[in-house]
């Protein structure tokens, strides 16, 4: 038996075919369009260029291995805001992405006004652009051709995997599941439904928002005539996060995991009840289980760490591609002074600084492209060390361990950095694309692949664990200095 994994990302979408073993039998990948229509921040997506990607990873996928897979699983980037016709399928404007910052006044008008506190206590959330909440309330505000359509109801709201789920099943099935509900603003993680006070406040009509099911069970079936002539059960969703939890084996609490893609988002399972969010951190569903039952997680996310590396590569040309950053950053023995503050698009967790901006300091006549490169390495891991002590100081707790996943994990200079940060072990599975391999068992378990996640978490093998050596407080010290100095940046014009 396999199972098909679709995971729509920010940059491009994976698909993976994975057997009963927890081994990727194949895989596909498909690249789409990034849309930065004005300066300050915007980002968006087509809708359409996101489904021919999933059609045209799938298929590549499908292609590479005899197996037939018996189901299918999905996993997305959260938070991103698409509007659709459910008949049609098609959108009347492009998707406002997860990383997109156009509504930081919006959200200082709600903070302004006293909102926020009630915001936390029913979300777990804070008023950030990064959610949906406020990308919604923008689009009524500013592009009434569209909107029209969401008060007629012809209009259909959701998130990626609510998307890519009515576009497989021809628009028969409207759902999400707790995980990316839960990253809206507009869900009361404590009643598991969402939430008219929250829809209310935002001017979110709640008709046109997915139904909410649980992240693993059988919950559609894909038409043939729109999904590579396929007809599967539709039985795993979860944001792209909850899923590599999923992936990592952080089914108990008090487990851990960071993945390092576009951005990095470090979690922490803390069980059948959610912690009260501190130090700038996030109170968040894991995953709902058939039965209604929720898990949950803290999370700290931080919006810019393998895009750093990217921007290196394509912003600046010091790479020409991303695996050469470890070879350059390891011809140094340090930054030399170098400290870089990868707020390209604000500052998430722990400061939450949508006025933040991009920022290189220490710079002298000795500094080379080198110094850059550890700079950012060293940024990544000050990052995810800066969240860590949050959620220790919440938790009173540190975590035993980091089990670590997506592309910038491969680097060992940077695996090695992080331990050193942390003080704690890194761990690195075999399987990196941990975020689709969660997609797969969740849709697995749902159909009997597999029959617990007990077996599940025999299926996960260690590639290699970084042991933690001396920390550079003192380069730690300097990062802080800088990313204060980051803050508020954008509105100085």
């Amino acid at each position: 038996m396999s199972v098909l994994a679709l995971d729509a990302g920010t940059t491009g979408v994976t698909a993976l075919v994975v057997d009963e073993n927890g081994g990727v039998l194949s895989r596909g990948y498909q690249e789409f369009a990034q849309h930065y229509p004005e300066t300050g921040g915007w980002v968006e997506h087509v809708p359409e260029e996101i489904w021919q990607a999933a059609l045209a990873a799938c298929q590549t996928a499908l292609d590479g291995t005899d197996s037939v897979p018996t189901c299918v699983g999905i996993t997305n980037q959260r938070e991103t805001a698409v509007l659709w016709n459910r008949k049609r399928g098609s959108a009347p404007r492009r998707a406002i992405v997860w990383q997109d910052r156009r509504t930081a006044g919006i959200c200082s008008e709600l903070r302004e006004a006293g909102h926020e506190d009630r915001v936390t206590e029913i979300t777990g959330l804070r008023l950030d652009p990064y959610f949906t909440g406020t990308k919604l309330t923008w689009i009524r505000r500013n592009d009434q051709r569209s909107w029209a359509g969401v008060e007629s109801g012809d209009t259909v709201i959701g998130t990626v995997d609510s998307y890519v789920i009515s576009r497989m099943t021809a628009g028969a099935r409207h759902v999400t599941d707790a995980s990316n509900a839960s990253r809206t603003l507009l869900y009361d993680i404590h009643r598991g439904t969402w939430s008219q006070e929250m829809c209310d406040l935002l001017g979110v009509p709640l008709s046109v928002l997915p139904e909410v099911v649980p992240s693993y069970g059988v919950v559609g079936e894909t038409v043939p005539e729109e999904f590579l002539g396929l007809r599967l059960p539709i039985a795993g969703i979860a944001g792209d996060q909850q899923a590599a939890m999923f992936g990592q084996n952080c089914y108990t609490p008090g487990t851990s995991k960071c993945t390092y893609g576009t951005g990095s988002f470090v979690l922490t399972n803390t069980g059948d009840r959610p912690v009260a969010p501190e130090y700038g951190l996030l109170s968040t569903v894991l995953w709902q289980h058939p039965d209604g039952r929720l898990d949950y997680a803290l999370e700290g996310a931080i919006f810019v760490t393998g895009a750093a590396v990217q921007w290196l590569r394509d912003g600046l040309g010091l790479i020409d591609s991303a695996a050469q950053s470890e070879g350059l950053a390891s011809s140094v023995r340090d930054s030399g002074g170098v400290v870089f503050v990868p707020a390209l698009t604000g500052l998430g967790a722990p400061d939450w600084d949508p006025h933040a901006r991009g920022a290189i300091f220490g710079i002298t006549r000795g500094t080379r492209r080198a110094h850059i490169a550890r700079a950012t390495l060293d940024a990544i891991a000050f990052e995810v060390r800066d969240v860590a002590e949050s959620m220790s100081a919440v938790s009173g707790t540190t975590m035993p361990e980091l089990r670590v996943d997506g592309g910038a994990s491969t680097n060992d200079l940077l695996c090695q950095i992080q331990a050193d940060q942390l003080q704690v072990s890194v761990a690195r599975p075999e399987v990196q694309e941990t975020t689709a391999l969660g997609a797969a068992f969740l849709a697995g378990l749902a159909t009997g692949v597999w029959s617990s996640t007990d077996e599940l978490s025999q299926t996960w093998h260690l590639d290699r664990r970084f042991e933690p050596g001396a920390r550079d407080d003192a380069a730690h010290r300097r990062w802080r200095t800088a990313v204060e100095r980051s803050k508020g940046w954008a509105e100085l014009s």
